[in-house]
């Protein structure tokens, strides 16, 4: 007689699906035209860069709450935005020899901006405010930054109430940044 032996293997790989996905949702929210014309955002390669890590980092940080399979799931859509930064570099024409540096900047960027905004949320509202402003906003446009941590706050709150199972499976959107453009 067989014994299965399940628990002895790896949690299972979320679907290639399943993470294209959660990226799609990211990447339309991160393009969201609110951010860029009501909120102060550079509508530049780098601003919509730091609108891609925000939301990415929100997710993510939801995603290492679940138990056994967030972490899978959490880094099959890590490797999807590393592939699909070093795509949209190859695109852009920059050369292999380039694409292992700029690839390592894109992941310094990501880390250091996750860390400041885990330690600002924990801080509270206005400590947000000010890392977004920071490393969105060019370190201008206080106001703007405030409104925007509402709605990081705001995206964090609905995150966490999300079921496991619907967050894992991408049946879910964030919150529409409507609302903060007439919030404070």
């Amino acid at each position: 007689m067989l014994w299965p032996f399940n628990h002895f293997r790896k949690p299972r790989n979320p679907s290639r699906g399943t993470i294209e996905a959660i990226y799609g949702m990211i990447v339309t929210q991160a393009r969201e035209p609110l951010f860029y014309r009501d909120l102060g955002v550079p509508d530049t390669v780098n601003g919509r860069f730091d609108m891609l890590v925000l939301h990415l980092w929100m997710v993510l940080r939801r995603l290492k709450s679940i138990k056994d399979s967030g972490a899978g799931v959490s880094q099959a859509l890590f490797d999807h935005f590393c592939d699909d930064m070093d795509a949209n570099l190859r695109e852009m024409g920059v050369g292999d020899l380039a694409v292992p540096k700029r690839m390592q900047a894109f992941g310094e960027a990501f880390y250091g901006r996750a860390a400041a905004y885990d330690l600002a949320l924990a801080a509270g509202a206005e400590p947000l405010a000010q890392a977004l402003c920071k490393n969105i906003l060019n370190g201008k446009e206080i106001e703007h930054a405030r409104r925007l941590a509402f709605y990081v706050e705001t995206a964090v709150a609905c995150l966490a109430g999300l079921d496991d199972a619907a967050l894992q499976s991408g049946s879910w959107r964030f919150p529409s940044p409507a609302r903060v453009s007439v919030q404070q």
